[in-house]
């Protein structure tokens, strides 16, 4: 018997590929599509950033400029203003070394001349430093401060009461923050003070006249 022909069936149109399957999705779009918007998109942000870091540390480095110069001429303006209150001060004291100079002058003159220019000079030097802020104190008879005073004895005076300044050795100049040099003072001793004098005095005493008995 002939061998018939067997029918071949019509071909399908290709369906796109399911979830399972290989073939593009209806409706999606490829990745290669979208990358080369995205990559402008992220290259124009990165410019955008680069140029607001060169804008902000060009920002920083005036404002370091402005800093260096602005302690730059706080350091010239406050030696300038040393050297004028130096200058202020020489400037001040040129009348002292003027008199000074004109009793040296004068040193065959008599001594009491001497002592006159000597006395007028120091005068003028004192009128200087209270005319500086540094006026001579007159410490006799105040209460001792270890502020304002430097004690460098003590004595018994019938006469103030204890840690009284009954003499000064050295004048101080100056008050409170403007105190050139505190005052070198001799202050009352109180009563504890003169106690343990007597029990020294006596002390000793005693102890003489023991040895003394003991020698004889």
């Amino acid at each position: 018997m002939p061998d018939k022909d067997i029918p071949t069936p019509p071909s399908r149109p290709a369906e796109p590929a399911t979830a399972g399957g290989t073939g593009p999705v209806p409706g999606s779009t490829t990745a290669a599509s979208t990358t080369p918007a995205a990559d402008s998109d992220g290259q124009a942000a990165i410019e955008q950033l680069a140029l607001r870091v060169a804008e902000l540390e060009d920002l920083w480095r005036r404002a370091l400029a402005d800093l260096d110069n602005m302690r730059k001429r706080a350091a010239r303006d406050v030696e300038q203003q040393r050297t004028q209150e130096r200058a202020r001060v020489a400037a001040a004291w040129l009348p002292v070394v003027d008199n000074l100079e004109l009793a040296l002058a004068h040193s065959g003159a008599s001594p009491s001349a001497i002592v006159d220019g000597v006395r007028a000079v120091l005068d003028q030097a004192l009128a200087v430093l209270r005319g500086l802020g540094y006026p001579r104190r007159d410490d006799v008879g105040t209460t001792f401060d270890p502020a304002r005073h430097e004690a460098v004895a003590t004595r018994s005076d019938p006469h103030a009461a204890p840690g009284t300044v009954v003499q000064v050795l050295r004048a101080g100049y100056g008050e409170g923050d403007h105190q050139l040099r505190p005052a070198s003072v001799v202050v009352a001793a109180g009563k504890d003070n003169d106690r343990h004098t007597e029990a020294e005095a006596s002390g000793g005493g005693g102890g003489g006249d023991r040895r003394n008995a003991g020698a004889q």
